[in-house]
């Protein structure tokens, strides 16, 4: 514990240098850091996907860096420091798992976040989709607010019924194609048909941003390989004579 300490108090006196010496870092501000900050979210999931401990070692690292730059600026503002931002963080893991510093019993995880919902609604929050945020991409927003909802009991019994409402959505989406239906309502239908995938892949335990992004690094890989091994420009090639190469790509792996 005290090398972890040091470490940390280590950090925080790194960060007073930076912020009194270095141009650079005596210029941020919490906007200017913003899309950093996103970034270095997106090199810590690239990590975790390919299971780079390595990565995910140094990821973190510049993760934290960022959360202590940010507690720096909130400090010489007076607003919060690095302990206030610890401190409050320590209090709501405290409040919000009863069933360890109370005496609350819980048996699954299931039970844990269902928990978690109603503790939040007690500490002020006016919807159980407020901890959503707006910023977050599109399938895994989905997946949140389906999951919070399904907190609070808005939930299918059974896959095969959120299966049936899949097959709605995709039924509903091709009346509206072969209707010639314009791009608006084109989107509205293929929207519900995502979401109502997304919806299944929850009931059933499969991750959707996860599948999604194995499909997209397996299609990368697959499509680089016929790149590399294309006779000639893939301009000049059939869809067959990719296709083959598609194959040998997939037995490959």
């Amino acid at each position: 514990m005290q090398r972890k300490i040091k470490a940390f108090e280590k950090l925080l006196l790194i960060m007073d240098d930076l912020r009194s010496q270095c141009p650079w870092d005596m210029k941020q501000d919490i906007h200017s850091l913003r899309t950093l900050s996103i970034e270095e979210v997106y090199e810590l999931a690239d990590a975790i996907m390919d299971e780079d401990w390595a990565g995910i070692e140094e990821e973190l690292g510049d993760i934290l860096l960022h959360i202590v730059f940010y507690a720096k600026i909130g400090d010489e503002k007076g607003k919060f420091d690095i302990a206030s931002v610890i401190e409050k963080l320590n209090e709501k893991m405290i409040n919000r798992h009863p069933h360890i510093y109370g005496d609350t019993s819980v048996d699954t995880a299931e039970d844990v976040k269902k928990n978690w919902e109603q503790i939040k609604k007690k500490e002020g929050k006016k919807s159980v989709l407020s901890g959503v945020p707006n910023s977050l991409p599109a399938l895994i927003k989905a997946y949140r607010m389906q999951d919070k909802t399904a907190q609070v009991g808005f939930e299918w019994d059974t896959k095969d019924q959120v299966w049936s409402k899949v097959v709605e959505e995709i039924e509903e989406f091709k009346v509206e194609v072969d209707n010639n239906a314009p791009k608006e309502k084109l989107e509205d239908e293929f929207g519900d048909i995502l979401f109502a995938l997304v919806n299944y892949a929850r009931f059933v335990g499969v991750d959707p941003e996860t599948a999604l992004e194995r499909t997209n690094k397996k299609f990368k890989t697959r499509f680089e390989f016929i790149e590399t091994n294309a006779p000639k420009p893939l301009e000049q090639m059939t869809l067959e004579q990719m296709d083959k190469l598609w194959n040998i790509a997939k037995g490959e792996e």
